[in-house]
């Protein structure tokens, strides 16, 4: 880790950047993140018959579980990327955002959403779609918040001169995806398109929220922040272009295999296999010019902890899609369909790939936006280890989970045989999900550390 000198001296007057506003927005992002470890784990011990509310209908586990992915959507992710953006997106346009007030309403507007969004749920009111739950009377300030984010961070860029860097491609796309994908996920199938078509389009949703908001979103920033810290271009301008053309195209056909086997016209369904499996040659394409940027630097996955949170990350992105591009094909599916190997797949690219992403950029960035060091370097890399660790230990173990239940119900055995052979898999999954718990443990306290120390800094200069 860099001395803290080195951020005390930066100008902390820069017009470019609202520190502090990136600041707010990542302990927002932190704050949910933590509400969104409480879900999970509530989850967890659900499935184990260790559930402490039991009996309580406000904190039952199914409005609990809703909240656990919901928080990690747009509380965690979303609150993330935005101060991200607030802090790369003046320094590539060299402008800053279209109105600071603006940005400060959209930073109290948006954690309103959140908040609204997990007390409508807590009460009741969700919605029956899965990652549109959000209760009906949020989804337009939703939208008008969208909207304004897009308008903030449009005007600079806009401004700019000169060529654009891929990085500016993905965030100019995410803008106008993620608004539409809203839209269409959260209306169309609650209001204007029923049934069948209504189930294809949730599937496009599902889907699409992760492959047009947060992936362009997260390989955009990749594309700012490594050659930064790696002090070195990326390898090929012509692979990234290949990257971003390659995700516009295929991604957005991707979402109907959350419904294979189902009345869904098989044509659809066909295309989505196809498109999936593209995909991951796109993904790889990616993945070959990021390894190929850190080709003679590899000892920064040591000394480097950021860079270490990034390539870990690049690695699970191409273990998620290749697995996607296998458990697409119909033969696959029908073993673990609906089966926790999905849930597994689920955890490795919300939490190994995006997640840890942004856990780099902040452990990156937070030094520079407090003026201090990390109070502890020992406690990031027990962060990082844990949740690793725990990380890879539950996929392991929920990807075997799938394929058991998956032979459990092929074998016409009573519904309690699986759920009893599950059991031991759950205890596992239980326990690095406390491994990982125990990694945030560790940044939150870290975090708490190193802001009361630059506070302790600014009053004795």
């Amino acid at each position: 880790m860099s001395d803290a000198a080195t951020y005390v001296g930066e100008p902390f007057d820069d017009k470019l950047v609202d520190r502090k506003l990136v600041l707010w927005y990542f302990l927002a992002a932190v704050t949910f993140f933590a509400v969104s470890l409480l879900g999970g784990l509530l989850m967890a011990l659900q499935l184990v018959r260790w559930n402490p509310l039991q009996g309580i209908e406000l904190l039952s586990p199914g409005r609990w579980r809703m909240i656990h992915t919901n928080a990690i959507a747009y509380g965690w992710l979303a609150n993330a990327f935005l101060g991200s953006l607030h802090w790369a997106i003046p320094r590539l346009t060299l402008r800053p955002v279209a109105n600071k007030a603006l940005s400060w309403f959209i930073f109290g507007a948006w954690q309103f959403v959140v908040l609204a969004t997990a007390v409508g749920i807590l009460l009741g009111e969700a919605q029956g779609l899965e990652w549109g739950e959000t209760p009906v009377w949020i989804d337009p300030l939703a939208l008008v918040g969208l909207f304004l984010v897009a308008v903030n961070f449009m005007a600079p860029i806009a401004q700019a001169r000169g060529p654009l860097y891929v990085t500016l491609w993905y965030f100019m796309a995410a803008f106008v995806w993620t608004f539409l994908t809203y839209a269409m996920g959260n209306l169309l199938p609650e209001y204007w398109v029923s049934g069948t078509s209504g189930g294809a389009i949730a599937g496009l949703f599902i889907h699409d929220l992760v492959g047009l908001f947060v992936t362009p979103l997260g390989w955009g920033l990749m594309y700012y922040f490594v050659p930064i810290l790696l002090k070195k271009p990326i390898w090929s301008h012509g692979l990234s272009l290949v990257g971003f053309w390659g995700l516009a195209f295929f991604y957005p056909l991707n979402g109907i295999h959350h419904f294979l086997y189902t009345p869904i016209p098989m044509f659809l369904q066909y295309g989505a296999v196809i498109a999936t499996v593209a995909v991951e040659l796109v993904v790889t394409t990616v993945v070959i010019n990021f390894f190929g940027t850190i080709w003679g630097s590899g000892r920064a996955v040591v000394t480097n902890l950021p860079i270490r949170w990034f390539y870990t990350g690049m690695v699970f992105y191409f273990i998620t899609c290749l697995q996607c591009a296998m458990q697409v094909t119909l033969t696959f599916q029908a073993l673990i369909h609906f089966t926790d190997w999905v849930v597994g797949h689920a955890h490795l690219v919300m939490f190994g790939v995006f997640s840890f992403w942004l856990i780099g950029i902040m452990t990156y960035l937070i030094p520079r936006l407090v003026g201090c060091d990390w109070y502890s370097r020992e406690l990031c890399e027990w962060h990082y280890w844990l949740s690793a660790g725990g990380l890879l230990v539950m996929f392991v173990d929920l990807g075997l989970a799938g394929m058991f239940q998956g032979y459990f119900w092929a074998s016409l055995l009573p519904w309690d045989v699986s759920v009893d052979g599950s059991q031991p898999f759950w205890i596992v999954r239980l326990f690095a999900g406390l491994a990982i718990i125990g990694g945030q443990l560790c940044f939150f306290y870290n975090l708490y550390r190193t802001l009361t120390a630059s506070r302790g800094a600014t009053a004795h200069v």
